[in-house]
């Protein structure tokens, strides 16, 4: 049997397990971004120091790993004009958004609700992007309830997440010191 391209293979659930690899990847995002922030000491730069780090791992995983599989595939280098200049915005907006995710952070917003937020809208304007740049048959009108239900959904659980989100544990109490030790009076001390 000779082997099929990449496009002609038969919908498995593969693209479930990456799709899985992705929430959990972009979910722990924010916690690791916020963390490493917190971890540069520094309150008023720390931000732009973690996104540096952001953008060499983005130039370790978005341009060498890809480029190693186009080598290894044996793929040619020509690329239309059009395919690079969309690819370019999705980096662009991709990278606005993980830049505006720090400035959130910094703005004092929590880790829990800048991504709560971030998670139900995110899906939402995916969607409404998606049936403005190729409009469903019959046109908006012939668009299932379900799916407007399901934004009022997103919206809500966005909300409700971050409205009633756990609240954080309270500072570690210093450990008291063990009160000094009494040294026990000498006799002598005592006569006089």
């Amino acid at each position: 049997m000779p082997p099929t391209p990449d496009h002609a293979v038969q919908p498995g659930m593969t693209w479930l397990i990456f799709a899985m690899m992705t929430v959990v990847s972009w979910g722990l995002y924010g916690a690791f971004l916020h963390t490493g922030q917190m971890g540069m000491a520094d309150p008023e730069n720390g931000r732009y120091k973690a996104f540096l780090f952001v953008g060499i791992a983005y130039f370790l995983t978005a341009v060498l790993a890809p480029a190693g599989m186009l080598m290894a595939r044996g793929a040619g280098w020509s690329m239309p004009t059009q395919g690079m200049l969309w690819s370019l915005i999705a980096g662009i907006v991709g990278a606005v958004g993980a830049f505006c995710v720090l400035l959130a952070f910094g703005a004092k917003g929590s880790p829990v609700v800048v991504m709560s937020i971030i998670f139900a809208g995110a899906p939402v304007v995916n969607a409404v992007y998606s049936m403005v740049a190729h409009p469903p048959k019959g046109g908006w009108g012939g668009v299932a309830w379900q799916f407007y239900l399901g934004i009022v959904l997103a919206a809500t659980g966005g909300c409700l997440v971050s409205l009633y989100k756990p609240p954080p544990a309270p500072p570690k109490a210093a450990a008291h010191p063990a009160p000094p030790a009494v040294a026990p009076e000498s006799p002598a001390a005592g006569a006089h």
